[in-house]
């Protein structure tokens, strides 16, 4: 590990109520590892009764996702992402719930989105096939014990309560 600001290795030392903990010995400060964050996106209809799923390049059914870029709040890469991934507008948004998704080191966090009406403008670079689905549709097309379907199923279940 190298420091971010200077590029000195770093050396392990030890903070009060943290542990050992990565130290830079030219800044004289610990450097605490940088964490990716990224946002989950359920995007649902204007009704709230359909979520739109989709097929990525890898073959599987998800949701939409997409790394916070620096300076960027999540707010701003909910609307920024819906926009580059499908043309359609997030029109309102809604917090849910965070996971940590290991397979990419990396803090989800989960959001139910409202998107406008309009024809769907994939990018294709990253997804293959957009689908329409009722709630139980969706469950049955995202896998279960996936990140994107854990975020579904806290989704579906708060969607099933009040519209956001």
């Amino acid at each position: 590990m190298f420091c971010q600001d200077c590029g000195e290795k770093l050396t392990l030392k030890f903070c009060d109520n943290e542990g050992l903990v990565p130290y830079c010995n030219k800044c004289d400060e610990f450097k605490f590892p940088l964490f990716k964050t990224a946002v989950n996106m359920v995007a649902v209809n204007k009704a709230q009764d359909r979520v739109l799923i989709a097929k990525h390049t890898n073959g599987n059914f998800l949701m939409f996702a997409g790394y916070v870029k620096k300076g960027e709040s999540a707010e701003k890469t909910i609307v920024r992402e819906m926009k580059e991934e499908t043309g359609l507008n997030a029109i309102k948004y809604k917090y849910m719930c965070s996971r940590y998704h290991e397979p990419r080191d990396v803090l989800m966090l989960g959001y139910i989105v409202v998107v406008s009406d309009g024809e769907i403008k994939l990018n294709e670079g990253e997804i293959t096939e957009t689908r329409w689905c009722t709630f139980d549709e969706a469950l049955q097309a995202v896998d279960a014990g996936s990140t994107a379907g854990y975020f579904l199923k806290t989704a579906v279940s708060e969607l099933k309560k009040s519209k956001i």
